[in-house]
């Protein structure tokens, strides 16, 4: 369950998404992405997310924490990274489908 605060916006595959970003942080080699597979994500126009091992030190440079991020929801954070993934409304509420790929 993702609660909105304070003025963000996002949605659980979003969160889970930039979340992630810590984790993987650094490596070169890894990338994650999570989306709706009704195309929408929370109360947005984004299926979800997409990062990978260079998110974090992209956000540093513009002064953004992803811990202070999560407090106010992830959505203008992936924009700023171009991490968001749009599909638009697919007609489908099945699932969410995260993938973590990391090359050998």
């Amino acid at each position: 369950v993702v609660r909105l605060t304070g003025s963000g916006k996002g949605g659980r595959n979003q969160e889970l998404a930039l979340a992630a970003a810590e984790g993987i942080s650094g490596l070169s080699n890894a990338a994650l992405f999570s989306v709706g597979s009704d195309g929408t994500d929370g109360p947005t126009d984004a299926a979800g997310g997409f990062v990978d091992g260079a998110t974090r030190q992209r956000l540093l440079e513009e002064g953004i924490h992803i811990d202070q991020v999560l407090l106010n929801n992830a959505y203008h954070a992936l924009q700023r990274t171009d991490g968001l993934i749009f599909t638009g409304p697919t007609g489908t509420n099945v699932n969410d489908v995260t993938v973590g790929l990391v090359e050998g």
